[in-house]
């Protein structure tokens, strides 16, 4: 599979299927829909083959190698479902089921009071709708995720089912209008979030060590950030168990002080970076990163 071969693949999951989660979740509560995780994952994980094969691959690297049985990639993609349903309980703003701890609150104020706009690179890894939650809470700070376009479509579908206004806040990538949209957001003092590990269409990459191979890190978001002269922070929304989240945010990168000609050296650095934080993300909590793919494949 290439680096880019996920965006021809359809994810697993249906509109319909998230709108009977939903359903349960807002009727039942959050415990009894935890119950149907288990049977959720293992049917995933008896008939998503490249799934699971792809959660095996990962966790030889991040883990023992050859250590890796039935049960680790069973609990990768129950980590996952119950993310998942997370994710609606924190869309229809119900933050009082969780407990949450944050790391590093004070970088995600400073660029917010900066009132200029800034960048939050994340991954598929944890949950992104706890970073959008601390945002909302500290102070009012909005957030505009950019998706993949058939994503974007997705989610805002779930986003309209759970509250409207909320799919306002989602902007396909991809698309004549996408940068000046999402330059608008900036400039009104937004956050605007990348799931920055993943290459959509023919976007460039570096190839970079993480978890002992190399690997391709796409250069596109990295891009934008410097030609908008934005600095760019690090998040991550990592899930820890029962109804505990760890959020962490920190500095890395800032573009607006950084002269064209020396951009590509910085947007290297800042990918470099961005790399090496994933990496350390995923040795703490090695079950929250949700790239079920070949991600070393033609490095």
């Amino acid at each position: 599979m290439t680096a880019n071969a996920w965006t021809r693949r359809e994810e697993r999951g249906s509109e319909p299927l998230m709108r009977l989660m939903l359903w349960i979740a807002r009727a039942a509560g959050r415990a009894p829909a935890r119950m149907l995780l288990a049977p959720i994952a293992l049917y995933f994980w008896l008939f998503a083959p490249g799934e699971r094969h792809a959660s095996r691959a990962y966790l030889q690297r991040v883990l023992a190698p050859g250590r890796i049985g039935p049960l680790h990639t069973l609990r990768h993609i129950h980590t996952f479902a119950s993310v998942l349903l997370d994710r609606l309980f924190l869309l229809d703003r119900r933050i009082d089921r969780f407990r949450i701890t944050v790391h590093g609150e004070n970088h995600l104020l400073q660029a917010h009071r900066s009132g200029g706009g800034a960048f939050l690179f994340g991954a598929h890894f944890g949950s992104f709708e706890a970073v959008r939650t601390l945002g909302v809470q500290l102070g009012g700070c909005r957030v505009t995720l950019a998706m993949y376009e058939r994503n974007a479509r997705k989610i805002g579908a779930l986003l309209r089912a759970i509250d409207p206004q909320l799919a306002n806040d989602i902007v396909a990538l991809g698309r004549i209008d996408s940068m000046l949209t999402l330059q608008s957001r900036l400039q009104r003092g937004d956050f605007v979030g990348f799931l920055a590990d993943r290459t959509i269409g023919d976007d460039a990459t570096l190839s970079l060590p993480f978890l002992g191979v190399p690997a391709r890190f796409p250069l596109g978001a990295f891009r934008m950030a410097a030609v908008l002269r934005r600095p760019v922070l690090w998040m991550a929304g990592i899930y820890r168990g029962g109804n505990r989240y760890e959020i962490h945010v920190e500095p890395l990168a800032d573009f607006s002080q950084v002269h064209r000609r020396d951009r590509d050296e910085a947007i290297a650095s800042a990918v470099a970076a961005y790399a090496e934080r994933l990496q350390h993300h995923c040795r703490s909590a090695p079950y929250n990163w949700f790239n079920f793919y070949d991600f070393w494949d033609g490095c």
